[in-house]
């Protein structure tokens, strides 16, 4: 389990946040990884939780000195995962759990090959517009973006670890549950 890394990755609004927030809730040997972006800040959310929120300025700044272990562009917005917070984890001999877009954890992937990700993919596009419409409280300008990127993404579920389909959400995380039990030796 020495210096574990486990990626939830799948589109917006696949529920990423939300399997995060319970397996933080069951695991106290996972460390959450918080992230650096551009995006305004939602409704419930404060700095901290679940982003340090960061003006675009400020962010270029810290990529310029190599602050980031990977950053990436996604929907307009900059996201960005700092790597002392991993370094962190493990000198407190948690393993580490995040949730990125594709990119970001293909990045990772390449510098940390132990990384373990999870595919989370909605059952249907119909299905993710709803929840993304759902969370926003109203359609969101990029909506189509979105939905575009998201049939691209999920095209690309196979070439990560496991793929778990977010139909109902206690199914769901029972399948994450048994992943991570497996592969940090806990079951």
């Amino acid at each position: 389990m020495k210096n574990a890394i486990i990626i939830l990755v799948g589109p917006s609004g696949a529920g990423k946040s939300t399997f995060l927030d319970q397996a933080l809730k069951d695991y106290s040997i996972l460390y959450d990884v918080i992230t650096c972006t551009t995006r305004a800040q939602r409704k419930g959310e404060s700095e901290g939780n679940p982003y340090f929120f960061l003006s675009r300025e400020k962010f270029l700044e810290l990529i310029e000195k190599d602050y980031f272990i990977e950053w990436a562009e996604v929907h307009g917005n900059l996201y960005g995962v700092p790597e002392e917070q991993l370094h962190k984890a493990w000198a407190e001999g948690k393993a580490v759990i995040m949730d990125i877009d594709i990119q970001g954890a293909q990045t990772l992937r390449s510098k940390y090959p132990q990384s373990l990700c999870i595919f989370i993919t909605p059952p249907s596009l119909d299905a993710l517009r709803d929840r993304v419409i759902r969370r926003e409280g109203q359609v969101p300008k990029d909506l189509e973006l979105r939905m575009e990127n998201a049939k691209k993404e999920m095209a690309m579920a196979d070439q990560f670890d496991f793929q778990v389909v977010n139909a109902d959400f206690q199914q769901c995380y029972r399948e994450i549950k048994k992943i991570i039990d497996d592969s940090l030796g806990l079951s």
